[in-house]
């Protein structure tokens, strides 16, 4: 890479430092290409700038960057851009110079062309193409400089490749991460109703020893329920997959979602008799399009959480219809959740960390939830203080 010195033997030093402070400062190559090019052009005229960049998997060349500037600004499209010279810079990997005949009139049918590989070592990156119409010449003496920022702008494309890569390969551990948990929550939670199952089938089996009816009831009642948790862990699962590929298809209709809320918290309250739920209804609703069965399985499973999280609180849901749908509120008295986590409760294998270890689950109900809503053209979110309870908003418009 040339020196500061030799680059601005015609060009002022600030300058210099001015682009290379541009290249490292700048989101963006091109972001900072577009600055670059407002600093250089006083001092280094061209009307016509492109990038070519060098695709790794294919080895084709493809325009990254094109600028027109000067006169070929109001003919862009008809005039040239240097593809045969940046196949020529990036096969020989030098500076390279074409220049047209003299027999044309017309100045724009006269590019003279300079270009350069763009590279970091042996990596190619591309090649970079000036273009001036009609002349003059591109002068020897400003070679040092173009080689100056050329250098410039490949570590500026090999800075972003790799910051690309590097939240590439964040997001596939991160997912990785994810599975690996599910995977360890999955085991652990059909561990433990497989352990009832086979534990009480084993001893109502055992042929040394006779169950009175009642005992065999009690065995079998727990089986059953441990059973229906299995199927219940199972059926999550696959929603979870379904829904994320979008391969469930919604049976929309008339829905009162009064008359729906109410059996949902009728058949949640035969299950956990303690909970106990307020609900609010200022007036008479009309019908909702949507599925009543995926709206259910949403409204069970922030009944659930609260009872599991939020226990011995009383849960508010309110509905307030306006205009455009309806918003419903689930509002618990619990202990709350750290903010830190409030961003992350809807993804999907998520669980709350500092939850206790004897509460189950498998961080698939509030990703389903999601997925539900979004499915009906809703939203879903989460409001939470700690130490004072948990309000999930659902708004949902009267036609999806």
């Amino acid at each position: 890479m040339p020196t500061s010195e030799s680059s601005s033997s015609w060009l002022p030093i600030e300058v210099i430092f001015t682009l290379s402070r541009l290249f490292w400062q700048a989101s963006s190559w091109r972001q900072a290409m577009d600055e670059v090019i407002q600093v250089v052009r006083p001092h280094f005229v061209f009307d016509n700038l492109v990038v070519y960049g060098l695709d790794p998997d294919t080895l084709n060349l493809e325009v990254g960057y094109a600028r027109a500037t000067g006169r070929g600004k109001s003919a862009e499209a008809d005039v040239a851009w240097g593809e045969a010279l940046s196949n020529q810079v990036v096969e020989q990997r030098r500076l390279m110079l074409q220049e047209p005949p003299q027999t044309e009139e017309d100045r724009l049918q006269r590019p003279y062309m300079l270009g350069i590989p763009l590279q970091m070592g042996e990596t190619l990156l591309g090649a970079m193409i000036f273009i001036r119409f009609g002349g003059p010449p591109f002068d020897p003496e400003t070679f040092p400089f173009v080689e100056f920022l050329s250098q410039q702008l490949a570590q500026a494309i090999l800075r972003e490749r790799l910051a690309h890569e590097v939240s590439r390969l964040e997001v596939q551990y991160s997912g990785l991460q994810a599975q690996e948990d599910f995977i360890s929550a999955l085991s652990h939670e059909f561990r433990t109703p497989l352990g009832f199952i086979k534990g009480y089938t084993t001893t109502l089996l055992r042929p040394d020893t006779h169950w009175d009816a009642a005992t065999q009831r009690e065995f079998l009642n727990i089986i059953d329920q441990e059973t229906d948790r299995m199927q219940e862990l199972i059926d999550n699962l696959l929603d979870s997959a379904r829904l994320q590929t979008g391969r469930i298809k919604m049976n929309f209709q008339p829905v009162r979602l009064d008359s729906l809320l109410n059996d949902v918290v009728a058949r949640m309250q035969l299950r956990h008799p303690e909970l106990e739920v307020n609900l609010q209804l200022d007036q008479p609703l009309n019908p909702l399009l949507a599925d009543p069965q995926r709206l259910a399985q949403v409204f069970e499973n922030l009944l659930s959480n609260a009872v599991k999280y939020a226990p011995n609180s009383p849960v508010s849901i309110t509905i307030a219809p306006d205009a455009e749908g309806v918003h419903l509120m689930f509002a618990d008295r619990g202990p709350g959740i750290p903010e830190k986590y409030r961003q992350k409760i809807f993804e999907r294998f998520f669980r709350v960390p500092d939850v206790q270890p004897s509460i189950h689950g498998t961080g698939l109900g509030l990703f389903i939830c999601k997925q539900i809503i979004q499915a009906h053209q809703g939203q879903i979110w989460v409001e939470s203080q700690l130490g004072q309870g948990t309000t999930f908003h659902i708004r949902l418009p009267w036609k999806p």
